[in-house]
């Protein structure tokens, strides 16, 4: 994981207003947020492994997903740069499990914090600038 300094740290707007500026540039709600916090994502490359992710808190209100509206105001937080190395392939050593299969679809990352190539992290702040850009705008 690799932060990148932004001019949206600590920034404190409606999550919709959040939500449809980030929407313009590509990202998009994670999937791991909570009522209360979560992160907007953008993929940099087209394998899905390294990516540009936006943290934020919710101050006042509550989230529910990609809703519409909602009431919420939230505090951005530092960008990151991740990037997740997966197995390709199939798991050959996978078992068959009833219940396993509706919670645990997919492999586990070989490496869930790998190391990232400079060119990402210059992808990132590329993508970040342009974004700023646009908020003052």
């Amino acid at each position: 994981m690799k932060p990148i300094t932004s001019s949206l740290e600590q920034v404190q707007e409606s999550f919709d207003k959040v939500r449809d500026q980030l929407h313009e540039f590509n990202f998009s709600l994670g999937g791991n947020w909570e009522y209360d916090h979560g992160f907007f994502d953008r993929n940099l490359d087209e394998a899905n492994k390294v990516w540009l992710r936006i943290p934020f808190h919710v101050i006042t209100g509550r989230i529910d997903g990609d809703t519409e509206a909602t009431d919420a105001i939230v505090q951005v937080g530092t960008p990151f740069v991740l990037k997740h190395v997966y197995n390709e392939g199939l798991d050959y050593a996978a078992e068959a499990e009833t219940y396993g299969a509706l919670i645990d679809q997919f492999q586990t990352p070989l490496d869930p914090d790998a190391e990232i190539e400079n060119k990402w992290v210059q992808e990132a702040a590329g993508v970040l600038k342009k974004v700023e850009q646009a908020w003052v705008e």
